[in-house]
This record gives C-alpha cells, sequence and structure tokens, in this order.
C-alpha cells in the first residue's frame, strides 16, 4: 500500500510479467519506465500512447538512477542480480520477480472492489498460489461491499472537510463505523445519502461528543 502516484518507476523487462507489473504501476498513477530491448505488444502500445517510457535496450548500470523503486523483470538470472544489487546499493526498493527473496519487497496478489482493496501474500511460497487464494477470497466480496466502501469514503471526506475539531471528528467517524451500513445493503433496504443528508447527520451529531 505504497502511493506512486506521479512516481518514477522502473521495470526492467518486456515481457508478460513486465507487462503485468507495468499495468500494476499505471493503475496506481506512477510514471513508468521500461528498460528493454523488445516489449510484449500491450507495452509497445502504452509506449506509443505516451502512457510508458520505454528504453529499447538492455539494462545499464545507473539506469535506476532517480527511481522511487524497481522491478527486476527479465528472463536473465544474472541481469536480475545485477539489478537488485544496483538498487539496494542506492536505497531503491526493488521487486525481483525471478528470486522474490533476493529482492527488498514483494508484490501481492490483489483484487479491488470498489474503494476497497485486498492484497494476498504467500510470503514467498509462489504466486500462482497467491493468485487462487485471492481469487477464492474475491468470490466472497461481492458489489454490497464496493457501495458500502463508497458510502464510509464519501462520509468520511465530508466530515474532514467541514469538522475542523479533532475530538469531534473522532466522535463522528466513530459513530459512522458502528452503523450497519453493511447489512441495509444486503438487504436492499439501503438508500444512498444525498450530500444534505450527510451535511444535516454531522450537524446533528458533531455537538454530542463526550
Amino acid at each position: 500500500m505504497m502511493n506512486l502516484r506521479e512516481q518514477r518507476c522502473v521495470v526492467v523487462g518486456g515481457g508478460a510479467v513486465a507487462e503485468r507489473k507495468t499495468q500494476a504501476l499505471l493503475e496506481a498513477g506512477a510514471k513508468a519506465v521500461v528498460i528493454s530491448p523488445s516489449a510484449t505488444a500491450w507495452l509497445q502500445e502504452r509506449s506509443e500512447d505516451n502512457k510508458i517510457e520505454w528504453v529499447k535496450r538492455r539494462f545499464r548500470k545507473g539506469d535506476l538512477a532517480g527511481a522511487f523503486l524497481a522491478f527486476a523483470a527479465t528472463d536473465q538470472e544474472q541481469v536480475n542480480a545485477d539489478i537488485v544489487r544496483e538498487a539496494k546499493n542506492t536505497g531503491i526498493p526493488v521487486n525481483d520477480t525471478s528470486e522474490g527473496e533476493r529482492g527488498s519487497f514483494i508484490t501481492p496478489s490483489v483484487f479491488r472492489r470498489g474503494g476497497l482493496i485486498v492484497a494476498v501474500s504467500t510470503s514467498g511460497a509462489g504466486p500462482s498460489a497467491s493468485r487462487r487464494l485471492s481469487r477464492e477470497i474475491e468470490e466472497r466480496f461481492g458489489d454490497d461491499y464496493e457501495r458500502y466502501i463508497d458510502f464510509l469514503s464519501a462520509a468520511r471526506a465530508l466530515i474532514k472537510s467541514r469538522v475542523a475539531e479533532s475530538s469531534q471528528r473522532k466522535h463522528l467517524l466513530r459513530l459512522l463505523a458502528e452503523m450497519d451500513i453493511l447489512t441495509l445493503i444486503r438487504e436492499g433496504s439501503f438508500q444512498p445519502w444525498s450530500e444534505e443528508a450527510l451535511i444535516a447527520w454531522i450537524d446533528q451529531y458533531r455537538g454530542n461528543c463526550e
């Protein structure tokens, strides 16, 4: 759970694994740089659309300069090891897709339900196991969670913008968490609150802080 928006992130490699890592970076709002003499059709298309920067050559020492984090995603173990070594020497977090324990971080399997993000990791036991577990868990989380998180997000944002006193904010957020909105959504009896309704609720309960 790292904020990568507008951060320069380097992916070394141009195959299917590099494509998945680059896609995740773009979804997180990062500035993705791909270094590889060749690339998948998807990566090439993103380069042509100026969604990513594609450096069409092999990795060279110094390529990680200015990077926020890096992925060693080539099919050559020695090259990946060189990338990891340079990243660690320069204090850049690095993920080695061929040997997770060699890097400084691993990427979990992730699924989203609107604002809800669930990450699953098997501590390096295997990405296929993580993906399988992620799919099984995803089946248990329906669209009701997406509606619930959307409601919480909207209410929280309004509370933070309208209530300056921290004790009142905490009180309102606690009341919000105690409301059984998820059950109402599942029962089909929940009606989305308008901004006016949320403001009225805030004004009603903000003065009841103990």
